[in-house]
């Protein structure tokens, strides 16, 4: 019985490193409808599938994390469902056995989201899991995919919390000014312009002038090595640069109003690398903040799908 507590403890670990981690309990109420689409969709049926793949993946999310209904898995997910996450295999099976020991393991986990944002059948959320109340948590990212009203994929990336950061802010608050109206007609295009054009010059044209041209002050800094402002980050990717090894792929970009999310493969040095994603939030033409979750690539994983 210890050994298996053990193995079970283990895994669990496992996932909060390299993955989401579900909770189990009681079944699960009908998902709610959907809320309108917002206004910088209009009434389009682009928008209102998006809407609609936001309220689904949310409740799932919600579900799972924070009030324990495993049943969602079997309701909303698909039997064929795609894992990114190198600690678990593909389908829902190994997430029903793994959110079996968690709950029993970490009987007041719980789940904060901070952001959630979609674009077409991409949803991605922004939390901090806290196993334990009290302690700091993990920083997680998960991005799914939806199809036709089912989750049919998972990606993800995760990192510990640090007691303390260079620059005293947080990984999750926004820290710069409210703007109005954050989904106005025309500002997610506009935020994913100027987000994917600033990260595009730094990561393949290796121009870190981008810093001048792109980004407005003060920049709020939430990496946890990395204080408010540019000075700093100019360094660090000069130092990028320089290396024979350096490259930044980028997978998937979701933008959403003002943010803009970026998921990439950075490649620093003669390694495997790791999974990043990148936040920036956009204000009048400018990256004003910026929030990331990383993530190494391991030299195995429990699937063959890659962590991208």
């Amino acid at each position: 019985m210890k050994s298996h507590r053990r193995r079970t403890l283990a895994v669990i670990t496992a996932a909060l490193t390299g993955g989401a981690l579900l909770l189990a309990a009681s079944p699960a109420p009908a998902a709610p409808a959907a809320p309108a689409a917002p206004a910088a969709f209009g009434a389009t049926a682009a928008g209102k599938q998006t809407a609609a793949n936001k309220a689904l993946v949310s409740y799932v999310y919600d579900q799972l994390f924070n009030k324990g209904h495993v049943s969602v898995l079997d309701r909303y997910f698909r039997t064929d469902y795609i894992q990114h996450n190198p600690t678990l295999p593909n389908g829902t099976a190994a997430v029903k056995e793994l959110v079996t020991g968690l709950r029993s393991a970490y009987p007041k986990a719980h789940s904060h989201v901070y952001r959630v944002l979609a674009e077409g059948n991409l949803v991605l959320l922004h939390s901090n899991l806290l196993l334990e109340p009290g302690t700091k948590g993990t920083a997680s990212v998960d991005i799914f995919r939806v199809d036709h009203g089912k989750i049919a994929e998972h990606w993800d990336a995760n990192q510990s919390v640090p007691d303390t950061t260079a620059s005293g802010n947080d990984m999750f608050s926004t820290l710069s000014p409210k703007q109005p109206c954050p989904n106005s007609p025309g500002t997610t295009a506009e935020s994913e312009k100027v987000a994917t054009t600033f990260f595009n010059a730094l990561g393949q044209d290796r121009d870190v002038s981008a810093f001048d041209r792109y980004v407005a002050g003060p920049y709020y800094q939430h990496n946890t090595q990395l204080p408010n402002g540019t000075a700093a980050a100019k360094a660090l990717f000069a130092l990028f640069v320089q290396s024979p090894y350096f490259n930044v792929s980028v997978k998937r970009v979701i933008a959403d109003g003002d943010m803009v999310a970026i998921h990439s493969h950075y490649t620093l040095a003669n390694d495997r690398g790791l999974a990043v994603v990148d936040f920036f939030r956009v204000l009048k033409g400018k990256v004003v903040e910026h929030w990331d979750v990383i993530q190494a690539v391991p030299e195995t994983a429990a699937n063959d799908n890659t962590m991208f």
